[in-house]
């Protein structure tokens, strides 16, 4: 198995660039994406919502409409020369269905271009670095709760997007769960779709060389076991650098999630920081994957070794 080496890294934003909001997976609030809208205009963006992203499935109604429909509009704002930057609306479901409808060699030839979301776009995350080897950011979508009521991450957010360099060592409020210093190169998401990829045509089958980001939401602790337990049987944890986990929200209580954590992940022998503060969290943070780190345990802090974006 190879080890990780760092990815292109697309252009940071200025003002009066176009931002594309698309939907690749689950159904948006009306309201929700016209407050994430407002927000986007506040920093004198020019965002633009795809032609489908406020779509429901007739039939699934966990989906913001048709398969093919959804890949369109992240295909068609993607490919457009004057997008800047795509930001998904939400997660929930759906990225896995869509990712085959996309032509990753059309998106590959349009050249690099910023990309954010987390959760379920977990799936593309991982397909953007297999198929366009691209630098992509963990963070808040422009239809999510989380994003539209926090200022915290939406400044941590708008600095990683305009000004990469004041936010090239990322500090949390963060512990050890096993103290250390790792460098590698940034990957991960939520956990359960990391495992749901295992064997896909978009996702690596290795973190070998990385440090590996990790959250979830709403899962039992039986669950975040099986998932990490696919992962260590797998393989995909053979060689990893570190971990980085996140926000465990609406999980069993911390104790058992942590309890769990340390019986899974202790044994490795790798940094492991916990309560990191990305994911589905308040005032959750950016991260950048696909860039070569430094991870400090002990700290809580990831140092880049260049900033998120050119």
């Amino acid at each position: 198995m190879s080890t990780l080496t760092p990815l292109r890294r697309p252009p940071r934003l200025a003002p009066g660039a176009r931002v594309a909001v698309v939907a690749p997976s689950g159904p948006i609030p009306e309201e929700r994406l016209a407050a994430g809208l407002d927000v986007l205009r506040g920093w004198g963006l020019d965002p633009v919502a795809a032609p489908h992203v406020l779509d429901r499935h007739g039939e699934l109604g966990y989906l913001a409409g048709a398969d093919a429909d959804r890949a369109a509009d992240l295909q068609r704002a993607w490919c457009d020369p004057a997008v800047d930057a795509v930001i998904c609306a939400r997660g929930g479901y759906g990225a896995q269905r869509m990712a085959d409808a996309l032509d990753w060699e059309a998106m590959r030839a349009a050249g690099p271009k910023v990309f954010v979301g987390f959760s379920d776009i977990t799936t593309l995350h991982e397909a953007f670095a297999v198929r366009l080897g691209l630098v992509t950011l963990h963070g808040p979508m422009a239809a999510g709760a989380d994003f539209v009521k926090s200022a915290r991450a939406q400044e941590h957010l708008r600095a990683t997007l305009f000004d990469p360099e004041s936010v090239r060592t990322i500090r949390s409020d963060g512990t050890a769960l096993v103290p250390g210093r790792a460098r590698g190169v940034t990957l991960g998401g939520c956990l359960s779709l990391i495992a749901g990829g295992i064997g896909t045509p978009h996702t690596r089958d290795s973190a070998r060389g990385g440090l590996l980001c990790l959250e979830d939401v709403g899962e039992e602790t039986y669950r975040l076991d099986r998932y990490l337990t696919q992962l260590l049987r797998a393989g995909m944890l053979d060689g990893v650098a570190g971990l980085l986990l996140g926000s465990w929200a609406e999980c069993d209580p911390y104790d058992t999630v942590r309890t769990l954590l340390v019986d899974r992940l202790g044994g490795l022998g790798v940094p492991v920081a916990e309560q990191f503060g990305f994911g589905h969290c308040d005032d959750a943070l950016t991260l950048p994957f696909g860039v070569a780190a430094e991870l400090d345990a002990d700290a809580g802090t990831l140092t880049l070794d260049e900033p998120a974006l050119s």
